[in-house]
């Protein structure tokens, strides 16, 4: 991809609190992952700089190329708000997918447009899920209170994995338990049965991450 022009670039917004960057400055960069329409009027987005004005194709596709080996599944049972929180989440680690397990609406105005830039998948019930793991190599890790489950903080996560959160309330489905290769649980110290499955799934993420990703690829 070609750099830009010396002394081209991004012009700041003049509107106080806008997010984002004005119209590009100077002559316009040569690539086809540049959008015109970005570079004229400026981009608004809620992306980090190294992907200003580039295409929603483009971006999806770097973070294709780029993304780590693990995948995301949650499953939603009754419109479960926190799965555009997963989402985004699963955006901001890199995650290889997302996959939504149940039904096939959720409510997207968490996820801040992350599910843009992600490869999303829908799976009926869990067996589509499990078939989907099964023909990739990758273990399943169920993410839930259960009994026989290992904490986080003594196991190691599998590199190659989709990790499993269940429903806001009920947790995991009986057929997403059995399926499960490992099952890890997070250390909690208060009154609370659970912790958010938004919050949850970050956290989880972020053990990943510690162990498997590359630094040096962080923004």
């Amino acid at each position: 991809m070609s750099a830009p022009d010396p002394g081209s670039g991004p012009s700041e917004w003049s509107v106080p609190g806008q997010v984002g960057v004005g119209p590009w400055e100077g002559p316009w960069p040569a690539g086809e992952h540049w959008d015109p329409e970005l570079l004229e009027h400026g981009d608004r987005r809620n992306v980090v700089d190294p992907y200003r004005y580039w295409r929603r194709e483009a971006v999806a596709a770097d973070l294709a190329r780029r993304a780590h080996p693990f995948h995301v599944a949650i499953e939603n049972l009754g419109h479960d708000h926190n799965i555009g929180t997963v989402v985004r989440t699963a955006n901001a680690f890199g995650a290889g997918g997302v996959h939504i397990v149940g039904r096939r609406r959720w409510n997207r105005r968490g996820a801040m447009v992350t599910d843009r830039y992600l490869s999303l998948h829908h799976h009926e019930t869990a067996s589509g899920l499990v078939r989907f793991a099964r023909e990739r190599g990758l273990a399943l890790v169920a993410v839930d209170n259960l009994p026989g489950a290992v904490r986080l903080e003594e196991t190691t996560l599998p590199r190659d994995c989709v990790l499993l959160f269940g429903a806001e309330g009920p947790g995991l489905s009986d057929d997403a338990r059995a399926a499960a290769d490992l099952a890890v649980s997070i250390a909690q110290f208060g009154s609370t049965r659970s912790v958010n499955a938004g919050v949850a799934a970050g956290i989880v993420m972020h053990a990943w991450v510690r162990v498997h990703a590359n630094l040096s690829d962080a923004w």
